[in-house]
């Protein structure tokens, strides 16, 4: 039993260094995850269909961040293999592709807002009751609060190039400052403090304008006074080694399919559950996932700390120190998902009537169901999160593609059509059974894990070209 505990296990030294880097980063999630909590706790203020709509445009938003972030994690694989062999140049040209292609699809997604607000808001409130409704105050939230993308994205490829290279801290800082804009934003502009105008749903887009453009002012002045290795000037980012753009591109389509199946299905999922009902429905759901973005904060620590230790061993072509370092990640992760199922379920139930008093009874009553089933599920997500982080850091993105791709076309996606059209069930108890084809995922990925195609210096392969 010692023994066995020993091998799943690290020291407390190995789990304390795991830590501080994981700590910053979850932090700074926590903030992030404070601001969606205020924001929402305002226009909730609003009523029902102002909160349901602000969800909606925020879950099209999602699209675009779970993209640039596909983007930002391929650049992240080999910038955190050339931290650990020591290559600057290498981490500058990793940098450069983030920040060029994170671009490239933010403007890609600002067109849709103002080319197809309507149908793409459309498709997420198809058969609500309120969607008239929704759609109205969904366009204005939605064509006013793209301008962000572009900031958005630059401080998305900063932060997460300072967390790869070991110093989390910077991005949590600045993400705290960012933080009291967007604050402070809000009580101006939604309810018109100040003798500000009193612009409602309109208000809290202008405001995360505001703040994002001050978070990616920020990294850009920090980076351009105390140049980090990885940091290449705007002017240079074309100056990218064609090589590197090819590499990047082999495992950023197996992620971009990854993640677009993931985020398609997840998608469908809240489309047919969105037509369960009314407002309180939508607006329900979006305050259980406001609350629950709190706990998927271990997420983001999970992959950061995989990133820098994996990464960081594989660059220094220290293979079977990487092989034990993985499982005791898994099982850290696993652990940690326990903690937080424990923690998040006493806290779920004072803030959900607290921060969301102003919703309907239904809506909060949806919204703590919806919070439990989450909390259920975070050991489970906790591994299934590690497995695809540690593989990634090796560059093996198919692993995360089989699994994502296999199980979410073949089981979830018909399963939520079957269950929409054929059972009359609620979203709480329609997204508990869905998740269930997690176990699936999770089990694919173990086998394609074990073949160990993780386990490979990528920069070594580069240099050998």
């Amino acid at each position: 039993m010692r023994q066995s505990l020993r091998r799943h296990f690290g020291s407390w030294g190995f789990y304390r260094e795991a830590l501080s880097i994981a700590l910053p980063v979850m932090l700074q999630q926590l903030i992030t995850s404070m601001v969606s909590l205020i924001d929402n706790f305002m226009v909730a203020g609003l009523g029902d269909v102002s909160m349901a709509a602000v969800n909606i445009s925020n879950q099209l938003a999602f699209i675009s961040i779970v993209m640039i972030n596909v983007i930002c994690g391929a650049g992240g694989i080999y910038l955190a293999q050339y931290k650990g062999a020591r290559d600057d140049a290498g981490m500058k040209d990793a940098f450069r592709f983030k920040a060029l292609f994170s671009q490239i699809a933010a403007l890609l997604f600002f067109c849709l807002c103002h080319l197809i607000p309507e149908e793409m808001l459309g498709m997420m409130t198809a058969g609500n009751a309120a969607k008239a409704e929704l759609a109205a105050e969904g366009v204005d939230y939605l064509k006013f609060g793209s301008f962000a993308v572009f900031p958005m994205a630059f401080s998305m490829a900063m932060g997460s190039s300072f967390r790869e290279t070991g110093s989390p801290k910077i991005p949590l800082v600045i993400s705290a400052a960012a933080t009291l804009v967007n604050t402070a934003g809000n009580w101006l502009f939604i309810y018109g403090n100040m003798g500000a105008p009193a612009l409602g749903v309109r208000g809290a887009a202008i405001a995360t304008v505001i703040a994002r453009c001050v978070e990616a002012a920020v990294f850009l002045i920090y980076a351009r006074r105390n140049k980090p290795d990885f940091y290449a000037g705007l002017t240079t980012l074309l100056r990218i080694s064609g090589k590197l753009v090819r590499e990047i591109f082999i495992r950023s389509v197996m992620m971009f399919l990854s993640e677009i199946s993931w985020i398609s299905s997840e998608t469908i999922m809240v489309a047919l559950y969105n037509g369960r009902g009314g407002a309180e429905t939508v607006a329900g759901m979006a305050a259980g996932n406001t609350i629950a973005n709190v706990f998927y904060l271990l997420f983001g620590g999970i992959w950061t700390v995989s990133a820098v230790v994996i990464g960081g061993s594989l660059g220094a072509g220290k293979l079977d120190e990487a092989r034990v370092k993985a499982r005791w990640i898994q099982s850290g992760a696993v652990i940690g998902g326990i903690v937080i199922a424990v923690i998040g379920a006493g806290l779920s139930v004072v803030l959900v009537p607290l921060v969301f008093s102003n919703l309907t009874v239904n809506a909060r009553a949806i919204g703590l169901g919806f919070i439990f089933v989450i909390l259920a599920y975070m050991p489970l997500w906790c591994l299934l999160n590690a497995l695809f982080a540690i593989s990634r850091s090796g560059g093996d993105a198919a692993m995360g593609m089989y699994a994502d791709v296999s199980v979410n076309t073949l089981i979830f996606v018909p399963g939520a059509f079957l269950l929409a059209f054929f059972t009359g069930m609620g979203p709480v108890t329609m997204f508990a059974i869905l998740k269930v084809t997690d176990i699936a995922k999770c089990l694919v990925a173990r086998h394609f894990f074990k073949k160990e195609r993780w386990l490979r210096n990528l920069t070594a392969a580069l240099i050998r070209r």
